[in-house]
């Protein structure tokens, strides 16, 4: 599957990998969580259209199980290129999986909402949208993570901060 967005957007958002509804659609985020994923972009002064989504891993894993370190290493070097090319001001990761590239071994529940300049990216990890269709007292948290998102765009590339007013063109890639 591959990611969509804007070419030039400031904020990346990277989680896990196609769930069933994605992996039938063909775009990331599309299920539950992906409309709560609308909310969240939303209560951060942005469109769905301002950001580019993206996976650790490009295809469902098998009765949606979690991806396998073999199956995160394979789709790297596509989400490395996806980076590279998007060039965003702030990469925010989406759950655990996502979150493990940059930090390895933390656990989300220390870190999330905390940026990191990691490898010359501003890296930060966040809950999963889908934590809080699980776990209904993180919704606050992965909401206030989020609105804090605007500030840190404008304070390390206040040329970037706000979204454009038209619709960027769109990019789908792997």
């Amino acid at each position: 599957m591959p990611g969509e967005g804007p070419k030039n957007a400031a904020l990346m958002l990277i989680g896990e990998g196609p769930g069933f509804n994605e992996d039938q659609q063909g775009r990331p985020f599309v299920g539950a969580s992906g409309k709560f994923l609308d909310e969240l972009i939303a209560s951060a002064g942005y469109r769905r259209a301002d950001v580019f989504i993206a996976n650790v891993v490009k295809c469902r894993p098998p009765e949606n199980r979690d991806p396998t370190p073999d199956e995160i290493d394979a789709c790297r070097p596509f989400l490395d290129r996806q980076i590279e090319l998007i060039n965003p001001a702030v990469v925010v990761t989406l759950g655990r999986f996502s979150m493990a590239r940059w930090f390895p071994g933390a656990k989300i529940s220390a870190i999330h909402g905390k940026a990191r300049k990691i490898e010359g990216r501003t890296i930060v990890p966040m809950f999963h949208p889908a934590a809080a269709l699980h776990q209904p007292a993180l919704r606050d948290a992965i909401i206030a993570d989020f609105e804090a998102l605007p500030a840190l765009i404008a304070a390390i590339a206040p040329e970037r901060k706000t979204p454009p007013p038209e619709p960027p063109e769109q990019l789908r890639l792997f």
